[in-house]
């Protein structure tokens, strides 16, 4: 019996999902429980799992968006359905995926003529082509009236396109040239990229952003953070510095009511949840899961959160509802190398603060009239100025470092999870 593949509800959401890649070409063996394609929602990307073993049959094409619970392709349970499938129309083959038993293959579904979904028209002859490859052709001056096509029913595809892409490229010898310079490669701005670009650009325009920048004495910090790592097989887990600064942000947020706030249709929203978004690189993009309660939570338990939000962050598991819901966010740029330097960080919006930190880094410093190296940690607090007041800004920066160059208040809080 075929089966179907939804574009699956992520979370609460409801909005449609963009259908970023598929994990197999037409007409591929699929086994269960492999990623067969690659959803898109406005912040995460999800992979998403076939419910069966058998041959793939596509019916939405990457790049398109689409609703929930639309059928975006079917697996055929043996070639002869799939073949039955690809002869009949869209509309028709997702009918018969859900209606089909265990009859003979050429019966389940009409042959008719697949229905296209975008053409071309040259002498009066109809050209199959799908959105994606279309505007891949356009983009890339194709010709797409001397292509074969290899999809349902000898439809252009997108395999198609970039095999002409990349022909095209071995015979050229002159590279593309944009207002008197040389292309080197394009990437297009799309998915994450677009949500990163279009996110960061709005908050830029609808909040009164400053950024406060201060020096970390992280003596003592270092001391026990090294004696937590001496204690990892005990506590279960290997404390980073990522998760000590989130329990010392959770701390003090508690006092500090107006650094954990939203602006929202007029009204300063003071939070009474501490959800710390905790920023994380992937090789496209910046991804924010969010720390739920974060206030309320042991080290060892901010330990394990963090580790295994970064880790469904990295598979493409991670859901909505893991990357929404911040009232503060983390971002620690020290965790991918970076050194002493400071930066002006955007605020995760609706959130009214972000702080950055960057790598601990030895710096010759004065204590007690002398000149002494301390390793030193370079912090940016970036916040909404229509919220947050300087003075409230300073205070809280003030804080931050005191418990951090002071973290025996940390040591009190339960460490065990």
């Amino acid at each position: 019996m075929a089966t179907k593949i939804l574009m699956p509800k992520l979370g609460m959401s409801t909005a449609p999902l963009t259908l970023v890649e598929w994990k197999a070409k037409e007409g591929d063996r699929i086994e269960k429980g492999n990623v067969v394609m690659v959803v898109e929602t406005e912040k995460i990307r999800h992979d998403v799992e076939a419910e069966a073993s058998g041959f793939l049959h596509i019916l939405v094409e990457e790049g398109q968006e689409v609703a929930i619970g639309t059928v975006a392709g079917v697996i055929a349970e043996t070639k002869e359905e799939l073949a039955a499938l690809q002869k009949g129309k869209p509309k028709e083959a997702i009918k018969a995926a859900a209606e089909v038993k265990e009859t003979a293959p050429a019966e389940a579904v009409k042959a008719e003529a697949p229905a296209p979904t975008a053409a071309e028209i040259k002498e009066g002859e109809r050209i199959l082509i799908s959105p994606v490859a279309r505007k891949m052709a356009e983009e890339h001056v194709i010709d797409i009236t001397t292509i074969a096509g290899t999809g349902p029913g000898g439809r252009i595809v997108r395999g198609d396109i970039e095999k002409e892409i990349e022909a095209k490229k071995k015979v050229e010898v002159t590279p593309e040239v944009y207002q008197g310079r040389r292309i080197k490669s394009v990437i297009p701005l799309k998915g994450m990229r677009k949500a990163i670009a279009e996110h960061m650009h709005r908050s830029l325009s609808v909040a009164a952003q400053l950024t406060l920048t201060a020096e970390v004495d992280m003596t003592e910090m270092v001391k026990l953070r090294k004696s937590l790592v001496a204690k990892e097989e005990a506590l279960g887990t290997r404390i980073t510095y990522t998760d000590l600064l989130v329990l010392a942000i959770a701390q003090l947020l508690k006092d500090q009511p107006l650094v954990n706030s939203s602006l929202i249709d007029n009204e300063i929203k003071c939070w009474e949840s501490i959800n710390i978004g905790v920023a994380v690189a992937l090789e496209e993009g910046l991804i924010v899961p969010v720390v739920k309660d974060a206030g309320k939570k042991s080290l060892v338990e901010i330990s394990k959160t963090i580790k295994s939000l970064a880790q469904k962050a990295r598979d493409g598991k991670l859901m909505p509802d893991d990357v929404t819901g911040g009232t503060f966010t983390l971002t620690n740029i020290g965790a991918l190398g970076a050194g002493y330097r400071f930066e002006t960080f955007i605020i995760n919006q609706p959130e009214s603060a972000i702080l950055g930190t960057a790598g601990i880094t030895d710096r010759t410093v004065v204590r007690g009239g002398k000149i002494v190296i301390r390793p030193i940690l370079a912090c940016s607090l970036t916040y909404d100025h229509r919220v947050i007041d300087g003075a409230v800004a300073h205070q809280f920066m003030t804080n931050v470092i005191q418990l951090l160059e002071n973290p025996s208040p940390l040591v009190s809080v339960k460490q065990k999870g």
